[in-house]
């Protein structure tokens, strides 16, 4: 065996045809080979990785690669693989709850300085919620001087983050986690700070020697008709610092409200995450906006999303102002069920314990988290009642798994019944399902596919379950591994589901 390390873009100096073969460079002679298979011409980026491939036969098609690929040469290229992402991004953001608060002076508690970094931070590690994925703690607005430096570079704010922005990251990186950062796609960020457009280059770099892991792009005072080539030259130069850094894009969003389709085939090629409609407020009304979206739309969005390119429907506002708990819960189960990233943007210093509860659930974090990266869909919409399926592992004998959420939009002041049978659902793998309720630990036990069950749905509430298939008497090693996607059949494939999605 020995380690190749692939060159797209530009090797040893040289830029080949984004159409062409790949180049790769075997690290202990030097030697450069070609790879037998194509990158398609759209995939503009730069990509530097390594991968074991045996010696017998260094072509692409025989499937001899023994490590995954970042880029995924090999086929068609259909989505950004920087290998970043892989599930949906975890962590804490500082715009909802903090917006624009830069009076240190008479409110140092709250305001957008590096010590409310550091005091979430502090507590993500010591109250349990790092070593449960909530490793990204990343600034948002008004972080920033209202003037470059001499060099043209972007700054921080020295008053309000004296110790400056590599010293932040760095603050973050001892305490095992990733940092994030925010600009915009135009003249100025949305709070009128300094932007990006005419720096691409040079902010992509600063970042990477800052060492930011996350970049939030936002899309104030720009034309949303130069977003189609400003995000993804944005993207190149982010891979060109070749430091990896998650690529968060407002893009699509911008196009919508200004009339245009956005170009989802391009997004996913350029960005690892994308807002698609408005920003969440905090309120229950702004939740239900948004699970509307994304259910009216499903047909458009649902294909984009999976392993390193996800929708994001905005922030979670647990444990603010806004949301009841049941309405809390709510929104946790849904953004699993969307395969949503998963950004709390909460005072954490003071959040109730039901609340921290609520993000915490491990339950709900692993369906959110689950490796398929397949987005939930809407398959059961009447009388304010709703059902959510999304298609989790592990799968068995070409059958899924299924998270289930029984979301109820009534506010007539009493739980309402929900009775159905899992084939009413689509589920129908025959030796049944092991049904949990991930909020209340329920669990119903192995229920067969025409066996009916009922739950009771608080007004504006949520019922989520997780139905797991059951495993025969034989394949038991099977089980647990994720079969070839030609044997999987399609989880949405069935009377129920194609009803609405």
């Amino acid at each position: 065996m020995f380690r190749l390390q692939l060159l797209v873009t530009r090797v040893n100096g040289l830029t080949y045809d984004m159409g062409s073969h790949v180049m790769a460079r075997d690290t202990n002679t030097g030697t450069n080979y070609v790879l037998d298979c194509l990158i398609p011409h759209h995939h503009h980026y730069h990509y530097t990785t390594t991968t074991t491939i045996t010696p017998v036969n260094k072509m692409c098609g025989t499937g001899m690669l023994l490590v995954t690929v970042l880029l995924g040469v090999c086929g068609s290229v259909s989505s950004l693989e920087n290998g970043m992402a892989r599930t949906p991004p975890m962590g804490w953001l500082s715009w909802q709850r903090f917006r624009c608060n830069t009076d240190c002076v008479n409110d140092p508690h709250h305001c957008i300085s590096e010590s409310l970094f550091m005091q979430m931070a502090d507590i993500i590690v010591n109250e349990g919620y790092r070593d449960l994925g909530y490793q990204l703690v990343s600034v948002d607005d008004c972080w920033l001087s209202r003037e470059r430096d001499t060099r043209g570079r972007l700054q921080a704010d020295p008053h309000r983050f004296p110790s400056g922005i590599p010293a932040l990251s760095d603050y973050m990186h001892k305490r095992g986690l990733s940092f994030g950062i925010y600009e915009d796609y135009g003249n100025y960020t949305c709070a009128g700070y300094p932007g990006i457009l005419g720096h691409l280059e040079i902010d992509a770099f600063t970042f990477a020697e800052w060492g930011v892991d996350y970049v939030k792009l936002d899309g104030c005072y720009s034309h949303p008709t130069d977003m189609d080539r400003g995000y993804p030259l944005f993207g190149y130069y982010l891979n060109q610092t070749q430091r990896p850094m998650v690529y968060s894009c407002s893009w699509p969003v911008y196009q919508t409200y200004s009339g245009l389709t956005p170009n989802y085939t391009s997004i996913i090629n350029t960005c690892n995450l994308w807002r698609n409609f408005d920003d969440i407020q905090d309120s229950w009304e702004s939740v239900q906006r948004i699970i509307d979206y994304y259910g009216d739309n499903q047909q458009v969005i649902v294909p984009n999303a999976g392993p390193g390119h996800w929708n994001d429907p905005d922030m979670l506002i647990i444990g603010n102002f806004g949301l009841s708990y049941e309405q809390s819960k709510s929104q946790m189960a849904m953004w699993a069920i969307f395969a949503a990233p998963l950004l709390m943007s909460v005072d954490l210093r003071t959040i109730r314990p039901e609340f921290k509860a609520i993000l915490q659930n491990k339950g709900v974090i692993a369906v959110n988290q689950d490796p398929l990266g397949i987005q939930g869909k809407r398959i059961y919409k009447d009388k304010g009642i709703e059902i959510w399926a999304r298609p989790i592992t592990p799968v068995f004998q070409g059958h899924y798994s299924y998270a289930i959420a029984f979301l109820n939009r009534r506010t007539d002041g009493t739980p309402s019944e929900v009775s159905v049978t899992l084939r009413e659902l689509g589920l129908a793998y025959p030796n049944g399902y092991g049904i949990t309720d991930l909020f209340d630990g329920v669990h119903y036990g192995t229920v067969l596919p025409d066996k009916r069950f009922k739950v009771d749905v608080n007004p504006s509430g949520v019922v989520l379950v997780r139905c797991q298939v059951i495993k025969g008497s034989a394949g038991a090693a099977r089980f647990r591994e994720q079969p070839q996607p030609n044997s999987i059949n399609n989880p949405f494939q069935n009377n129920v589901f194609n009803q609405f999605g």
